[in-house]
């Protein structure tokens, strides 16, 4: 005789699935900011050792899908379509600079001679015209391309996390720094967030919204606005204490400057090493000492600026998830540029058509992660709640 499920196996199957989707974001429930930006600079370091034009776009579009199906209706959200824009500048420039002003790199595919303008015996070295081959213009394009995809990344981690939620996490020893960092991030996104304002506001009132003149009739408004923040930013400040140190021993104090400048020294000399091919040996030492200096040194600095913070957000298993997507990204591109440096590195003569190497690119897709466990942000439509009966009119006599 067959087996037959029954009604209470079914349910418990459906309260499995259940518990493995991704819930509907609140308050309790929020991801940590913190791990937003891991992922995001998990991205931007996979992107930073390869100059492979698919595997750069590769890196872009994950970002663009985590944004899309993470984001919130918050200003800091719309800052994306502004990275992005600025990458596509980016890359525009240097691929007009290697048109103008030349390049390094030679190559047979000539495809315009410009008028060469001769140039002092000073500017040896610098030209301005001359051949243009292909080979140039695609170096300077995937050497554009690696840029913007840094600047998207960073774009992608200012979009989806909070900057006020990120500076409550920040320890006590990186808190007037941290409120300057956040005042800086936020400007960016409220400033688009303003001209979107005011655009939106000039059609409404049947104006032109493209053009100069337009630029210059919303202009002093959003600088009013930001002048009108930045004083009660500082007024808020104020009446918050900020600025207080409490009081601490000169051994302590020098002990604190002693280990932040030490691990500051041994994460730069370590990174340093993990980039480069030279200091493999060195490097994850040197930045190992350096981050528990560091660490320890935040920990003494924190007792000069005791505060409380209300609610603190929680590092769950959720933002676990999330920064280790960013941190196998980072590691399997590393993996892979060791492994085969062509691939990820393609050489620009002879000019040849990239290829996408499968490793690296199955490592850069473990960071659409996020977009599976992260928790569901609250659409605006959405919470709203349903109309009852009464107020549709139902059950009327």
């Amino acid at each position: 005789m067959s087996d037959v499920v029954g009604p209470g196996a079914a349910d418990e199957g459906r309260r499995a699935l259940g518990s493995l989707r991704a819930p509907l974001a609140h308050r309790s429930n929020a991801l940590h900011a913190g791990a937003w930006w891991l992922w995001a600079l998990g991205l931007a370091t996979a992107a930073s050792r390869t100059t492979n034009p698919l595997l750069l776009g590769l890196v872009v579009a994950v970002a663009g899908y985590v944004v899309a199906a993470r984001r919130t209706d918050a200003p800091w959200a719309r800052a994306f379509g502004f990275f992005l824009a600025l990458g596509a500048v980016v890359v525009a420039v240097r691929v007009l600079f290697a048109l103008l002003l030349g390049s390094p790199i030679g190559g047979s595919e000539v495809l315009v001679t410009l008028p060469e303008v001769p140039l002092p015996d000073w500017l040896a070295g610098v030209r301005l015209g001359g051949r243009v081959t292909a080979e140039a213009l695609y170096f300077a394009f995937c050497d554009g391309l690696r840029l913007a995809a840094l600047l998207i990344c960073l774009g992608a981690a200012n979009a989806l996390a909070d900057p006020g939620r990120l500076l409550k996490s920040l320890p006590g020893a990186l808190y007037e720094m941290g409120v300057a960092v956040v005042v800086a991030m936020q400007f960016a996104p409220r400033l688009v967030a303003d001209l979107v304002r005011m655009r939106t506001a000039q059609r409404l009132r049947g104006r032109a919204d493209r053009g100069v003149r337009s630029l210059v009739r919303v202009a002093r408004p959003v600088l009013e606005g930001a002048l009108e923040r930045s004083v009660a930013l500082a007024a808020a400040m104020d009446a918050r204490g900020y600025g207080r140190t409490a009081a601490v021993s000169p051994a302590v104090r020098r002990a604190t400057h002693g280990l932040l400048l030490g691990g500051a020294l041994g994460v730069c000399v370590g990174v340093y090493g993990l980039l480069s091919a030279e200091g493999a040996g060195f490097g994850l030492p040197l930045l190992l000492a350096g981050v528990a200096a560091a660490v320890a040194g935040l920990w003494l600095g924190g007792r000069r600026s005791p505060r409380t913070r209300y609610r603190p957000d929680r590092w769950g298993a959720r933002a676990w998830l999330v920064a280790g997507a960013g941190a196998v990204a980072a590691a399997g591109v590393i993996v892979a540029a060791r492994a085969d440096p062509g691939a990820l590195t393609p050489a620009a003569v002879p000019l040849t058509a990239p290829t996408l190497p499968l490793g690296a690119a199955a490592t850069v897709l473990v960071g659409l992660l996020p977009a599976l466990v992260a928790p569901v942000p609250a659409k605006a439509g959405a919470r709203r709640p349903a109309p009852v009966a009464a107020e549709r009119g139902e059950g009327a006599a």
